[in-house]
């Protein structure tokens, strides 16, 4: 069994982040050949090209899990229509130097949990933007906007029955596009 390693960016801080929660409960759905593996992304200085070359230890640790991953799964709320900073510094810092982009290439899936009825739809619109230049190959569909609402998961923190299937169908999707894209 050749193991398919996937980086996880979550582009919340907080501790109780629902868009964390469902990061771990997504994970359960993919199959065992799957591993996956939470980047971290809070302890990156802010990006500046005066430190292109003479990055930080912490975001030399994110380029190097970005790099050993074969694949990417993007999990982000929205903040005032977009994508958090948190999460665009993190792009930023793992695609410089020039022409040392470490997403380039990547198999990649998006996903978002909000409180609001449209779940993250304008924040996963402007992340495929920022992917699309950074030549990131993004599942299109289907698309996962998620509404968190009672029953989203259960006790354990699992998917909860209501949104079980649709989120396995998702996984399922994003399981054959990551194996289309590396092998």
């Amino acid at each position: 069994m050749n193991p398919y390693k996937i980086a996880v960016i979550v582009g919340s801080l907080r501790k109780d982040s629902l868009n964390r929660k469902l990061a771990h409960a997504i994970m359960k759905l993919a199959p065992p050949d799957f591993t996956f593996r939470q980047v971290e992304i809070g302890n990156l200085p802010l990006y500046n090209q005066d430190d292109d070359a003479n990055q930080a230890e912490s975001v030399k640790q994110m380029k190097r899990e970005i790099r050993e991953a074969r694949g990417l799964l993007f999990v982000t709320p929205e903040y005032n229509r977009s994508i958090p900073g948190v999460l665009k510094n993190a792009i930023d810092q793992a695609s410089r130097p020039h022409g040392q982009n470490d997403w380039a290439g990547k198999p990649a899936g998006i996903l978002g949990v909000s409180i609001g009825v449209i779940g993250t739809a304008m924040a996963q619109q402007h992340l495929r933007n920022v992917l699309a230049f950074l030549d990131v190959r993004t599942l299109a569909q289907p698309e996962a906007f998620i509404h968190a609402k009672d029953g989203l998961f259960d006790a354990s923190g699992n998917i909860g029955t209501d949104s079980k299937e649709f989120l396995q169908d998702w996984m399922d999707r994003y399981v054959a596009w990551v194996k289309k894209h590396v092998d």
